[in-house]
């Protein structure tokens, strides 16, 4: 958490404070269907710190040092982050999740039903890389200054 918090709050500055980051924040979007619960991580796409707003991106801090483990979570975050997408009018967007140990990462896209997993393990040395992939998600929101 503690290299974590660092790097989503640099991809909220160089988005000039245009995005918000959340931690621990409840997300309950469907609780009929499970998609409901505390994220570790959220980007949304507005200035205030108070309300998420669409577009969501969805962070999970992996369990135990082990990626893999952080998988089910993310995808299950993603799917709410559609759905809470969608119902704000902003269902043809890209969903973007990562899953990160705070050294390492490991990036997910949902496109429609398709669940893409980026097969590269990113690690903290390449942080230009990940905050470029952390950053793609809002591309259309502002233009960044990397």
């Amino acid at each position: 958490m503690l290299i974590i918090t660092p790097i989503l709050l640099e991809v909220r500055r160089i988005f000039k404070g245009q995005i918000s980051y959340f931690s621990g924040t409840t997300f309950d979007v469907d609780a009929s269907v499970g998609l409901n619960g505390v994220c570790d991580f959220m980007l949304s796409g507005s200035s205030s710190q108070a309300l998420i707003t669409a577009p969501v991106l969805t962070i999970v801090e992996a369990e135990d040092n082990d990626l893999r483990l952080g998988l089910g979570q993310c995808a299950a975050e993603m799917v709410a982050a559609h759905r809470f997408n969608s119902q704000h009018n902003r269902s043809n967007l890209t969903i973007y999740g990562a899953i990160s140990t705070g050294t390492s990462w490991r990036f997910l896209r949902l496109e429609g039903q398709a669940l893409l997993l980026d097969r590269t393990e990113y690690f903290v040395l390449q942080l230009d890389q990940i905050l470029g992939i952390l950053c793609e998600s809002f591309q259309g929101l502002a233009i960044a200054q990397l």
